[in-house]
């Protein structure tokens, strides 16, 4: 099962404190005139993530650190 957590803590001075979305690289951030929303990438092929998730995400199943690949690396060849 899908687990996201939220807090209910205040925002920070600047106004958003995305959590983990501001270190994965599933969320981009979707500016407006006057606005600004983190989108989560995961939400276009699963709909258990929601496109736009409260702010701050403390737990998320999906999170990826961003720069880190999601396909394992190949396993050292046999010395011989």
């Amino acid at each position: 099962m899908l687990q996201i957590s939220f807090t209910k803590e205040p925002l920070d001075s600047a106004g958003m404190d995305p959590g983990l979305c501001a270190t994965c690289r599933h969320a981009r951030v979707v500016k407006g005139a006057n606005s600004r929303f983190w989108l989560c990438d995961q939400s276009r092929t699963d709909p258990r993530y929601p496109r736009y998730p409260r702010l701050p995400v403390l737990r998320c199943a999906g999170h990826e650190p961003a720069g880190v690949s999601s396909v394992p690396a190949e396993p050292p060849g046999r010395p011989g």
